[in-house]
């Protein structure tokens, strides 16, 4: 998808989520799920979408599209736990040269992750979204993703 007709869905899909959150939402659980479903079904070249959540000092998994994901994340190891130590978006154009990758399902080939911050900037976890694709992200995907997730931490209407 080249980057304008990206943008313009991306713009699109923001708009949706922020409705569907500010009409119905009343918890980030709720937000993360509703991000989750749009994202998942609107994006063709998402293989597996969803929220990995810090508990306890442990990344779990959270609300998630797709196929069966890995529970609980090794502490200091893969592109997930690399976007929280390095407080940034981590895109990865193949996942196989990414050192300590965690596999979850083999299919996967590139990658984007996300931080989650609450409202008071705290990283709680973060958005995780693989493709069966190379090269699936770029910035588009990060500058949206980032904006898109936001929306979890809605104030109250």
């Amino acid at each position: 998808m080249d980057q304008t007709k990206k943008d313009k869905r991306y713009a699109r899909l923001y708009k949706q989520i922020k409705d569907l959150i500010k009409k119905s939402s009343n918890n980030p659980y709720s937000g993360m799920v509703t991000i989750n479903a749009v994202l998942h079904h609107k994006m063709d070249y998402f293989f597996w979408t969803g929220f990995y959540l810090l508990q306890n000092g442990r990344l779990q998994m959270g609300p998630y599209q797709g196929a069966l994901a890995c529970i609980d994340l090794e502490k200091d190891t893969g592109v997930c736990w690399a976007a929280i130590n390095r407080g940034e978006t981590v895109i990865v154009p193949d996942i196989h040269k990414f050192p300590g990758h965690i596999a979850c399902d083999s299919r996967s080939n590139s990658e984007i992750v996300v931080p989650l911050r609450n409202r008071q900037g705290e990283i709680t976890g973060v958005l995780d979204v693989d493709s069966k694709d190379l090269n699936s992200f770029d910035e588009v995907d990060a500058k949206w993703l980032e904006k898109i997730i936001q929306l979890v931490y809605l104030p109250s209407q």
